[in-house]
């Protein structure tokens, strides 16, 4: 890679653009003073001086180039999912022998034991650092530091492994993570991960570019990862489970109220594609936004001619963006009245507008984009950000034209981007699964207490905006046992903790398809048929439903709906 790339990657003075360019490397020539790094055959990333982002780049660029940000999704489960039912069984020991276990997330400990074999060596494969800045251009990352198994392994044998591989996780989500899907047991604390035999792949992310932070208006400390270093931990992954010959478990326990929450953008579409390969599975974390107000769902009385929507803007919110999302070939606009009183009126649609509005009594800026025809969904968006908002009830008239009534959805930004105080006051808790949850192929993970199965009350709920079935499944996911950075463990709870738990179910099932031969085969899409097939389900309630999916997880009963040859 030419080293002007390198260093635009990880410089606070570049900015990101992720573009589809599907093999026409032309489209690519458009672009000022600007570098590109080519993902795969079908996106890239080009590297512009970060004074371009301006409050005109989405009217610029296009909605989908300026890359999305995601963030973490967090706030005796073995025995509710039947996986000592299941290991009891002679040929049945699943502990995810010779599959790989992928983690893109903030990292990963790993001096802790849990992540090493009986021996000291460690299980730990392969870690991108892409925090870590490497003076070895001999290397098949782009950016940051790659350290292999050999590397960790001397690392652990001496007295200050850090020195010798300085990878951290200062968040403990990745850890978390990791071990609930892998770790090692440790019966004095009452802890063992889903699939303690597995190998992982671990991808740090870099923190996201301030520049893409102020776009959107995320707070400065807010954690959050550009979609563009997600598309290449992605690629990392694969190329990795090439380079190791082993199938692979891909857990993404990220997401983002960002999209058009149809499956359709360009990392959940491209999540699709890759899940019909043969050994590779990629499980998705639902989210936990389904208690938050912070989407809202509505449609247009042609009595009335328009529905008005209420935001309650806290006292401590110093911007925010708000994304509304019309089904086509409805078109709609929108007013905006402030709490004081202040009136915009109706801001006219046009095929892309751009507009800033100022108040007369209050500090308050909007910048309003309009795009009449995103180019991943098809469909209008109104992008609406916020800086200096005053507190209070805002108010939006949303007008439609057109006969259908075909209804809009409103999203705020997920947990953490946002501060609690800021809702719609009539919201809605459905449609409300983070934007890779909507991805078609890949298994999306919903959480539930193991302990009484109840449905955990903050879990994002389906189904997508167009209506295709998500979740597909329920995992425990409250106060589950895991790592802490200490080396210690604590309970954690929400949906990063089911697909973390889940994951550990796949690669169980991996080892016995494709490792073991009995479905050599087999991809994302049979193993969510044989979850599916094997779910829980409660007789009181109809199945799929926007809450449980097709029900709650159990890994005996996918086996065991195979001994009684019941066939997809």
């Amino acid at each position: 890679m030419p080293e002007n790339n390198r260093s635009r990657i990880v410089s606070e003075e570049y900015a990101d653009l992720l573009i589809g360019y599907y093999g026409n490397l032309s489209m690519l020539d458009q672009f000022v003073d600007a570098t590109v790094d080519i993902i795969n055959s079908e996106f890239a990333v080009v590297h512009v001086p970060a004074s371009q982002i301006t409050n005109s780049a989405v009217y610029e660029f296009g909605y989908s180039s300026i890359p999305s940000l995601f963030g973490l999704i967090s706030r005796e489960s073995l025995e509710a999912s039947g996986v000592p039912q299941i290991r009891s069984l002679p040929n049945f020991n699943l502990l995810g022998q010779g599959v790989l276990m992928g983690v893109i997330d903030s990292g990963i400990d790993y001096t802790n034991p849990i992540f090493r074999n009986e021996d000291g060596t460690s299980r730990i494969e392969l870690i991108w650092d892409q925090t870590i800045s490497s003076e070895n251009n001999e290397t098949t990352v782009n950016y940051g530091s790659e350290f292999t198994k050999e590397q960790i392994d001397e690392a652990l044998q001496s007295e200050d492994p850090l020195a010798m591989v300085p990878s951290t996780d200062e968040v403990g989500h990745g850890t978390m993570v990791a071990g609930i899907a892998g770790g090692g047991e440790v019966p004095e604390s009452g802890f063992s991960g889903v699939a303690p035999e597995v190998e992982f792949v671990v991808v740090k992310l870099k923190p996201a570019k301030r520049v893409i932070k102020d776009f959107f208006r995320i707070p400065e400390e807010a954690i959050a990862y550009q979609e563009t270093d997600i598309l290449f931990g992605i690629e990392y992954l694969l190329n990795a489970a090439r380079r190791l010959n082993k199938p692979m478990v891909i857990c993404l326990a990220l997401g983002t109220s960002q999209g058009a929450h149809d499956g359709r953008g360009l990392l959940s579409g491209y999540l699709s594609r890759v899940a019909t390969t043969s050994g590779i599975a990629i499980v998705i974390a639902g989210g936990n936004e389904g208690n938050a107000r912070r989407h809202f769902f509505g449609s247009v009385d042609p009595a009335i001619g328009f529905n008005t929507v209420e935001l309650n803007v806290g006292e401590n919110e110093t911007g925010f963006s708000m994304e509304l999302w019309g089904q086509s070939p409805s078109i709609y606009s929108i007013d905006i009245q402030s709490p004081t009183g202040e009136f915009v009126p109706r801001i006219s649609s046009s095929l892309d507008e751009n507009r800033e509005i100022s108040f007369v009594f209050e500090e308050t800026v909007i910048y309003v984009d309009y795009q009449m025809v995103e180019s991943q969904s098809g469909d209008q968006l109104i992008l609406v950000r916020f800086t200096n908002p005053t507190p209070g009830i805002w108010r939006f008239n949303v007008f439609e034209r057109g006969d259908i009534d075909a209804g809009f959805h409103i999203w705020l930004p997920m947990e953490g981007f946002i501060t609690d105080f800021t809702y719609f006051i009539r919201s809605d808790p459905y449609t409300t699964l983070l934007s890779l949850g909507n991805s078609e192929r890949p298994i999306t993970v919903t959480a539930y207490n193991d302990i009484d199965d109840s449905l955990y009350i903050n879990s994002s709920r389906g189904y997508t905006r167009i209506g295709v079935i998500k979740p597909e499944i329920a995992a425990p996911g409250v106060n589950v046992t895991g790592p802490t950075l200490n080396q210690g463990f604590a309970e954690y709870t929400g949906t990063s903790v089911s697909a973390a738990h889940t994951a550990g179910i796949v690669a169980m099932i991996l080892e016995w398809g494709y490792v073991r031969n009995n479905l050599s085969g087999i991809s994302t899409v049979e193993i969510k048929k044989l979850i599916i097939r094997g779910g829980k389900r409660d007789s009181d309630i109809v199945y799929p439903n926007r809450n449980w999916g097709y029900g709650i997880l159990d890994v005996f009963n996918v086996f065991d709906s195979l001994r009684i040859n019941v066939i997809v």
